[in-house]
């Protein structure tokens, strides 16, 4: 089923500041909180409300979604990204509503979690930016890079606990690593629930932490990842290397490595097509010549001058631009002509330069 636009299921517009759609939210919440709405597709209206309040008031998300719609939230952040950091306790406060309730209630089994497992969080993306040039944009290159991330402990395997250890569960939330509590308000009696603040949400607590990590069930590694970038790949892509991110106890995130590359001292490019200039002296402008240009492979190629060939015009030579990233073929080397004017001149050219302008003008 085709996702409904973000600022439509708000009810704002395109322009709309973070306060407009905080304010559009907390209309719509109060609408359709599940709690005070008995109609069957309320669950389903908060649900989507939320998840539109959640990306759209985190800056980079709205960015993300601004840019690439639904694609850019769907492949870039999972369902319990989406949600991670958002902050709705001080909407629902006033209302007496319990977000973190609620959101365990009708988000929770989507996302995998238990009440037991409710910590369990998705490693960070990380992000790698390297340079090429545009020589290995054309052939293709294999490098390795080291990238420094959160790996999981190996001495404890992310128990956190010294080897011999286990944690154990916390007495204060029995294990479920949240505390609910309960109120009568005007609307009925709420329930909220809270993360445990002895274990932190975790439902364990470590007495002996491993001398590794220090009870983080995590460590900082830098590691060696082998990287293939594919030929025809340009300025500003992206490579996705799943799974090569921060560590999480939910599984790794992603690693994107973002593509530079290097301006070229002779060619420039626009998206398959390569530019590059040739001088040539007027004569060979004039009367028609044969000239020889290397092309980005490193191959020779003779390319014919017509006789009154003008300042600025272009000569294609077919097929010697940049490989397609998909491999339909290669694009086109435009070779632009520049005319070279002498800056000094002996008597002698002078003399026939002299002839010449006399016969053009009698012409």
């Amino acid at each position: 089923m085709t996702k409904r636009d973000y600022y439509e299921i708000l009810g704002v517009n395109r322009n709309a500041s973070k306060a407009e759609i905080k304010k559009a939210y907390r209309k719509l919440a109060l609408k359709y909180h599940p709690d005070k709405n008995p109609a069957e597709d309320a669950e389903e209206k908060f649900k989507e409300i939320s998840e539109a309040y959640a990306v759209l008031y985190d800056d980079e998300k709205r960015k993300r979604y601004d840019q690439f719609g639904h694609a850019g939230i769907d492949q870039q952040y999972s369902y319990e990204d989406i949600f991670r950091g958002a902050d709705f306790s001080d909407i629902f406060r006033d209302f007496g509503f319990g977000f973190d309730d609620i959101f365990e209630r009708f988000f929770g089994q989507r996302m995998g979690f238990d009440r037991r497992s409710s910590h369990t969080y998705r490693g960070s993306d990380l992000r790698y930016d390297i340079e090429i040039d545009l020589e290995d944009a054309y052939n293709g290159v294999e490098t390795t890079i080291q990238v420094p991330r959160t790996e999981i402990c190996e001495t404890c395997s992310g128990t956190g606990a010294k080897p011999g250890k286990s944690p154990k569960k916390c007495p204060q939330c029995n294990g479920t690593g949240q505390i609910r509590s309960s109120r009568r308000t005007a609307f009925g009696m709420f329930t909220q629930i809270t993360a445990c603040n002895r274990c932190g949400g975790k439902g364990t607590i470590i007495d002996d932490p491993c001398p590794k990590c220090r009870g983080t069930g995590m460590v900082q590694k830098t590691r060696d990842i082998e990287l293939k970038i594919p030929k025809g790949i340009d300025d500003g892509s992206q490579l996705r290397l799943a799974g090569e991110g921060e560590a999480g106890s939910g599984g790794a995130g992603d690693l994107y490595v973002v593509i530079h590359i290097r301006q070229h001292p002779r060619f420039q490019r626009r998206g398959n097509d390569l530019y590059t200039i040739k001088k040539v002296s007027f004569p060979e402008a004039a009367l028609g010549s044969k000239v020889e240009i290397k092309t980005l492979e490193g191959n020779i190629e003779t390319i014919r001058i017509p006789e009154g060939t003008q300042n600025g015009d272009i000569i294609k030579i077919s097929k010697q631009g940049m490989p397609s990233l998909h491999g339909r073929g290669y694009g086109d080397l435009y070779v632009e002509i520049q005319i070279e004017t002498p800056k000094k001149l002996n008597r002698r050219a002078k003399s026939l330069l002299e002839e010449l302008r006399k016969e053009l003008a009698d012409n």
